[in-house]
């Protein structure tokens, strides 16, 4: 499975990157209540900090980014699956939130679904996450770079615009030197005329 696929399934929520239980089902080939179940048998491998319910507004938000993020997966895959997920989430009961897993949390499905289909996407998902902080990082020595050349920039500005005044400053006096030597040989003579 290509890795912007896995990637564009990773949200930032509540200042955390995490997949979502439908997306981690789909990519695991299971029912999303069977996920579900699996994880709830094992709840003491899954404290806060790994996977937490989503509240109603956090879902409503979501929502609205899954039309984008699913339709460009769809442009990406040839069997449709997303249609299928979309399809899936339509028939989730209103009342039940969908459970958002860090990537710790992903770590310890490991522990939870041991097909090996599901290993393989673990280590998939897994990569997926190394590779978006690999970037972050990446990300955060541009900004740096960025922010060093502004401030660069912004001092050769200064000393720039010292730079241009000196030269009008001189230009002006040249001007004015000049405007005297004119008005000094076109003054009126005095004296003796030949």
């Amino acid at each position: 499975m290509q890795l912007q696929v896995i990637q564009n399934k990773i949200y930032e929520i509540r200042g955390q990157r995490v997949m979502l239980d439908f997306d981690l089902a789909e990519l695991y080939n299971v029912e999303t209540r069977i996920f579900n179940q699996a994880v709830k048998r094992n709840i003491e491998s899954f404290p806060a900090e790994f996977m937490f319910q989503l509240t109603r507004t956090e879902w409503r938000l979501m929502r609205s980014q899954f039309v984008t993020s699913y339709s460009q997966d769809a442009d990406n895959q040839i069997d449709g699956s997303s249609q299928n997920v979309m399809m899936a989430q339509r028939k989730r009961r209103k009342d039940l939130l969908p459970y958002a897993f860090t990537e710790h949390g992903v770590t310890m499905l490991a522990s939870v679904l041991k097909s090996p289909v599901a290993r393989k996407m673990n280590i998939a998902i897994v990569k997926a996450f190394i590779a978006m902080r690999k970037m972050m990082i990446q990300y955060a020595e541009v900004i740096k770079v960025i922010d060093d050349l502004k401030e660069r920039i912004e001092g050769h500005d200064a000393q720039l615009n010292q730079i241009y005044d000196a030269l009008e400053t001189m230009l002006d006096k040249k001007v004015e030197e000049e405007n005297k030597q004119r008005e000094w040989k076109d003054r009126e003579r005095i004296g003796f005329k030949k």
